[in-house]
């Protein structure tokens, strides 16, 4: 079965407006062409809204929520206290130096606590790492001694270091090296080998190549652990507090649950709160200040 084409009629070509001649040199040359815009990358485009007006809008929904429910009785004060007597409570704590004194003898907890963890895990992790013979005899202990809470080694510590500060750094110095050991351990382990192998060829030694190649590349897996460590510290810190203290955030905290006083015991969670807040923005930019040479994604 065979189709026939008809030619086309002069006419209808004649009239068609894809065949009509445009002389080069009139204005109706540009007639009909789209008009050229530059592309701006959704990136780079700046938002009306600030970030910072962004990043705040969240807390303030919530806090303005919480108050909301407690102005018409949702929230009892015997379950929760509202946000305005939270303030007034904590200014109150603030103004008789309570509040002032257990913020400086958590702080003190804490960073005598982040200190060891940070020399041990640290130590461990770059045995383990950077030597087969390290991992061989040291990863298999953390990772068992890793999966056993260090909460539930508080009875052990009392027992061996009595009731005073030492099981309270003890547990906190705990809870901070595994992150820490983890972290810096998989930094170590996932250098690129192509970079060992060009710092070989360009004749780096050893202890060259460790110190140029390993521990930069490393170095974004150990803020990391810092991050997590720095977060697991305040934790540790809330049981550590536990252990007959007489001092501190954690002691303020008992003492208002034995009179049931939720907004003394809100206000030290916030405070808890801020301060971790506080540790994380200075690792970040203490991330920011290290890890410069590495551009990374900061979202769209």
């Amino acid at each position: 079965m065979s189709i026939s084409h008809a030619p086309p009629d002069p006419d209808v070509v004649a009239k068609s407006p894809v065949r009509e001649a445009v002389p080069a040199d009139s204005d109706a040359a540009s007639v009909g062409r789209p008009e050229l815009v530059r592309l701006v990358p959704a990136s780079t485009r700046r938002t009306r809204v600030p970030r910072w007006l962004r990043r705040t809008s969240g807390p303030v929904l919530l806090l303005a929520l919480w108050q909301l429910l407690s102005s018409t009785g949702v929230l009892t004060p015997d379950v929760l206290a509202s946000p305005g007597t939270i303030a007034r409570v904590a200014g109150d704590l603030v103004s008789d130096g309570s509040l002032p004194n257990a913020m400086g003898v958590s702080l003190r907890r804490v960073a005598i606590g982040l200190l060891f963890g940070v020399v041990v895990g640290t130590g461990l992790a770059l045995v383990s790492g950077l030597f087969r013979v390290g991992e061989d005899l040291v990863d298999a202990s953390v990772q068992m001694l890793r999966t056993v809470p260090f909460v539930g080694l508080i009875p052990l510590f009392i027992i061996w270091f009595g009731i005073g500060e030492a099981p309270k750094i003890a547990i906190i110095t705990l809870g901070v090296s595994f992150p820490l050991y983890l972290n810096v351990y998989a930094g170590i382990r996932g250098v690129d080998a192509q970079l060992i192998e060009a710092g070989e060829a360009l004749g780096l030694s050893r202890w060259g190549l460790v110190r140029h190649v390993v521990l930069p590349g490393a170095l974004p897996g150990a803020m990391t652990g810092l991050r997590y460590s720095l977060g697991i510290s305040w934790l540790a810190l809330v049981f550590a507090e536990q252990i007959n203290a007489d001092a501190g955030i954690g002691f303020l905290m008992v003492q208002a649950r034995d009179f049931l006083r939720t907004d003394v015991i809100v206000a030290c969670l916030i405070v808890y709160a801020f301060l971790g807040l506080l540790a994380d923005f200075v690792v970040r930019t203490l991330e920011r200040l290290l890890l410069q040479w590495r551009p990374t994604f900061t979202g769209r």
